[in-house]
């Protein structure tokens, strides 16, 4: 169970995030990122966030791009945010495939 706090700075981290993914898709053309969720640990250290990616044939590669990239997007995390934060959470990104399952359970409905 999360606590108010932890449920704020998440979400602050989602907007953010969001508008540095929005930012960063100029130069990728003909995909989409989204932000999903964010959940932060107990001690507001690390922050896994689940990225919803655009054509979804292309999502392993690109968790994989922005992994790499990952300092550099901390970085402009920090600079956005370090008027409400302390310590910057250490991030880690997932795919987040519940589009496609929903999709596959449409499938198999019909």
């Amino acid at each position: 169970m999360e606590t108010t706090r932890q449920n704020k700075i998440a979400r602050l981290l989602q907007k953010e995030l969001s508008e540095i993914f929005l930012l960063q898709a100029k130069s990728m053309h003909g995909m989409l990122v989204s932000v999903s969720a964010v959940r932060i640990s107990p001690d507001l250290s690390v922050a896994r966030a689940y990225l919803s990616i655009f054509p979804s044939e292309k999502a392993e590669e690109t968790i994989q791009s922005i992994n790499k990239n990952m300092k550099s997007i901390r970085y402009e995390l920090g600079t956005r945010v370090r008027h409400q934060l302390r310590i910057i959470p250490e991030l880690k990104f997932f795919v987040d495939d519940s589009l496609d399952y929903l999709e596959k359970i449409d499938e198999l409905l019909k």
